[in-house]
């Protein structure tokens, strides 16, 4: 491993790494546009220029370690050359930080004030360039704001493979466009190059003008889309920040979902059925308890629940599998001793949903699958022609499947016409109110934290499961 000099410090570095590798391993920031971990060096943006001693400037992230070199990376001639690169950036860059839904992360913002934070050099008049150009359904793209970094380009040819993208023309006429005839709608993975954005020219149409970040704040979940169970970041009105007359609804909403890093299990990118978790998850809820389709208190729903089962003689239970494993450990110790119990599909592959394509999507689309079926097995939830007593945990039951005059008791967090037809519905909490963990596919474990406070009239399901056994147990 060579021994070099950051900054004064002595530091190790593996082999074949850049000084900007090294430098970030041992906690140095070199600040970057163009550069990325995940993605290929591109050398375009200069603002990662570094001090060679005895050798003078040098970009740190194409510049490989070896024995004895010697960087200083805010040197005044380092200093000096970003404050010029900078002012390169901002010459034709707009001044419309105001409205952009970047401000606030935006990385030429933070690095202007750091490295520049002067007025342009230039009294011409700025160069326009396209104005919102749509990139498809999703994405929206600014190119007067595009510093062409090329970060986009690269992830559709690196990591998703779709090609999409490139840069046509060249010069100060350069712009980041689509292939010919197609659109970034057919990448499943598109919306990453929002992210990987350093400014604000992609921007997600779900997320455009709807909230500044700073009135945001993330917490960590875990998309429920398939069994990868992708970690991310559930981002939520900060509760300082809370909106008061207008548009309430918004305090208790999604707005937006991001990847959380996660080497293990999906690195620093999510596909975009994960962007979309609110159209998982803010569906219509069912709130309100039910016996034979009445409305009652969860109460009576619960000791509605306990005399059906107290009274079956062949009990069958589906076991959902978007259940988390605390709630599935509590079913198995509480309920399970009193069922034949079948692990279900929650959610199937919908039409045009990808299946397995060898990066993050699975054709599983639930997300604890691998926990389930560890603890109920790997049999096929089929319905035996004697069950006199179905238990439906979750989505994805078809009631028709039914033996006639079975009685069912269904634990759902969401609106169906099941719901009231069912002997009993006691309507149970989601994913951004509970916390929990799941087990992916492969075996890992990732947790999820609640974003929100649960609905009054609901129940988190490992609190319930022990209060439906029956008082001394099924007979």
């Amino acid at each position: 491993m060579p021994g070099i000099v950051i900054d004064g410090q002595a530091l190790e570095a593996a082999d074949g790494q850049t000084v900007m590798e090294a430098a970030r391993a041992h906690g140095i920031t070199i600040p970057a546009l163009c550069w990325h971990p995940a993605l290929s060096v591109d050398g375009s943006c200069r603002v990662c220029m570094v001090e060679v001693e005895g050798r003078g400037l040098a970009i740190a992230c194409n510049l490989p370690v070896r024995e004895g070199l010697a960087v200083l990376t805010d040197s005044e001639a380092v200093r000096a050359q970003r404050k010029l690169t900078l002012q390169f950036l901002t010459l034709n860059h707009p001044v419309d930080c105001g409205i952009c839904d970047k401000a606030g992360e935006c990385l030429l913002q933070d690095y202007h004030y750091a490295y520049n934070a002067t007025p342009s050099v230039s009294n011409e008049p700025k160069l326009h360039a396209t104005k919102h150009y749509s990139l498809g359904e999703r994405i929206v793209l600014d190119n007067e704001r595009c510093i062409l970094c090329s970060r986009c380009v690269r992830f559709t040819r690196e990591v998703s493979g779709s090609h999409v993208l490139g840069i046509e023309q060249r010069g100060d006429t350069s712009l980041i466009r689509p292939a010919a005839g197609r659109s970034l709608d057919e990448d499943p993975y598109s919306d990453n190059v929002i992210d990987l954005c350093p400014v604000g020219a992609l921007l997600s149409r779900r997320f455009l003008h709807q909230s500044r970040v700073w009135y945001l704040t993330a917490t960590p979940s875990i998309c429920p889309g398939c069994a990868r169970g992708c970690t991310v970041d559930v981002w939520h009105r900060r509760p300082d920040w809370q909106l008061q007359a207008v548009a309430t609804h918004r305090n208790h909403a999604i707005a937006r979902v991001t990847p959380r890093e996660n080497p293990a299990v999906n690195g620093p990118w999510i596909c975009n059925k994960g962007r979309d978790l609110a159209d998982l998850l803010e569906r219509l809820r069912a709130l309100q308890p039910m016996v034979a389709g009445v409305p009652a208190t969860l109460e009576e729903a619960m000791a509605a629940a306990r005399e059906a089962i107290a009274a079956a003689r062949h009990p069958l239970a589906l076991v959902s599998t978007w259940g988390s494993n605390e709630e599935l450990e509590a079913f198995k110790e509480h309920l399970g001793p009193l069922f034949t119990c079948r692990v279900k599909a929650d959610h199937q592959r919908g039409p045009g949903e990808p299946g397995d394509d060898g990066l993050l999507i699975r054709a599983d689309k639930n997300p604890n699958t691998s926990r389930a079926r560890a603890l109920f097995g790997e049999a096929p939830a089929d319905t035996p022609g004697d069950t006199d007593l179905v238990l439906v945990w979750g989505e994805g039951f078809d009631g028709s499947t039914l033996p006639a005059g079975a009685t069912t008791i269904l634990l759902g967090s969401f609106e169906a016409p099941e719901n009231v037809t069912a002997a009993v519905f006691i309507p149970l909490s989601i994913l951004t109110e509970r916390a929990g963990h799941y087990t992916n596919f492969e075996g890992v474990v990732s947790g999820f934290a609640p974003c929100f406070p649960a609905p009054a009239t609901v129940t988190h399901a490992e609190e319930l499961f022990p209060r439906l056994v029956p008082e001394g147990g099924r007979p």
